[in-house]
C-alpha cells in the first residue's frame, strides 16, 4: 500500500471531499478521485459514503484511517530519525495555547534554539481540544494543553500552573457578553461555567480567532473574558481585572507528547527543559 496513496486518503477523510482535498495537496480532482478509486479497489471496500454535500467515511474507512495516520508518522519517524543523527538537527513540532505563546513560551523557546541550533521548530496555537487530537493523531510532536489527556498513548507532564482572572471595560459593570475563543478552549469553558455559577444568566458568546481581538473588544466596551494573570496585568490602563474564586481562578497546564515519538532529540531536549522549568518552580 502506498504511503502518497494514503496521504491522498488522509486529506480527503480530513477535506470530506475532493476537491478540498486536491487544492490542498496540489493536485487535479481527477488524480486524487483516480487514487481513492485505486485503493478501494485494492482493499475491496468503499471508504467514503458519497453525498451531495462531500464525502464521508465508511465504517472500513475509519479503521483504515487509524493505521493510515501512523503509517505516514512512521515515515515521518524514519525521516526525523536520520536527520536527528546529525548533530543538534531533526524537526519538531510544537502547538501551544495562545495564551501560553505569549508569556509563558518564548523565553524556553529562547533556550531550546541555544541548545538545537539546526531543529526545524515549528510552533501553532489552537485550542485545548484540537491540539491533544493532533497529538494523538501524529499530526504535533507536543502540545501545550490546558486539561490532562485520558489517552494510554500519551504522556504528559504538569508545567505551570495558571490563576485565571476576569478582564473587563473599565468602569462598565454586569456585562454579559463573553469574549472567548472558539470552542474546544479549556478557559472558554472555564468561563461559561463561571458566568451560570454566578447567576449571570443569560449571557450572550462572542466568538473571536486571536488575544488582540479579545482584548480590543473588552477595550472598546462590548464583553468580558478570563485570562490568566500573567497575560491580564501587561493589558494596560483600559481595562479592569478582578480575581476569581479559586475552584474557578486554578488551572493547571500541561506539557503533553505522544510515547511513540519521546525517543526524538529535539523533543528529548524540549521535556527536559520543561521538567527544568517545573523543578525550578518547585524550589
Amino acid at each position: 500500500m502506498e504511503l502518497s496513496m494514503l496521504k491522498v486518503f488522509i486529506a480527503v477523510a480530513e477535506n470530506g471531499g475532493v476537491s478540498s482535498a486536491a487544492e490542498q495537496l496540489h493536485y487535479v480532482q481527477s488524480n486524487v478521485t483516480a487514487r481513492i478509486k485505486k485503493l478501494e479497489e485494492k482493499l475491496g471496500v468503499s471508504l467514503f459514503k458519497r453525498q451531495n454535500r462531500g464525502m464521508v467515511l465508511s465504517a472500513q474507512g475509519s479503521v483504515l484511517l487509524e493505521y493510515a495516520y501512523k503509517m505516514v508518522d512512521m515515515e515521518r519517524q524514519a525521516l526525523r530519525a536520520v536527520t536527528s543523527s546529525l548533530e543538534d538537527g531533526g524537526t519538531l513540532s510544537l502547538g501551544s495555547m495562545e495564551t501560553a505563546m505569549a508569556v509563558r513560551l518564548p523565553a524556553l523557546l529562547k533556550e531550546f534554539h541555544k541548545r538545537q541550533p539546526k531543529t526545524e521548530l515549528s510552533v501553532c496555537t489552537g485550542t485545548t481540544d484540537e491540539m491533544i487530537s493532533q497529538v494523538i493523531n501524529h499530526k504535533l510532536d507536543c502540545a501545550i494543553v490546558g486539561s490532562p489527556v485520558q489517552n494510554d498513548e500519551i504522556m504528559e507532564l504538569s508545567f505551570f500552573k495558571e490563576t485565571l482572572v476576569s478582564v473587563s471595560p473599565k468602569g462598565i459593570e454586569n456585562l454579559n457578553t463573553l469574549l472567548v475563543y472558539r470552542k474546544g478552549c479549556a478557559y472558554r469553558a472555564r468561563a461559561e461555567q463561571w458566568l451560570r455559577d454566578s447567576g449571570r444568566l443569560p449571557y450572550t458568546i462572542m466568538e473571536l480567532g486571536t488575544q488582540e481581538g479579545i482584548v480590543g473588544c473588552i477595550a472598546a466596551g462590548i464583553g468580558i473574558t478570563l485570562l490568566p494573570l500573567e497575560v491580564a496585568k501587561n493589558l494596560g490602563d483600559d481595562v479592569e481585572i478582578s480575581a476569581l474564586p479559586p475552584e474557578v481562578a486554578d488551572v493547571e497546564t500541561y506539557f503533553i507528547f505522544h510515547k511513540e515519538n519521546s525517543q526524538s532529540r529535539p523533543l528529548q531536549t524540549l521535556i527536559a527543559l520543561v521538567s527544568g522549568a517545573m523543578m525550578a518552580k518547585a524550589a
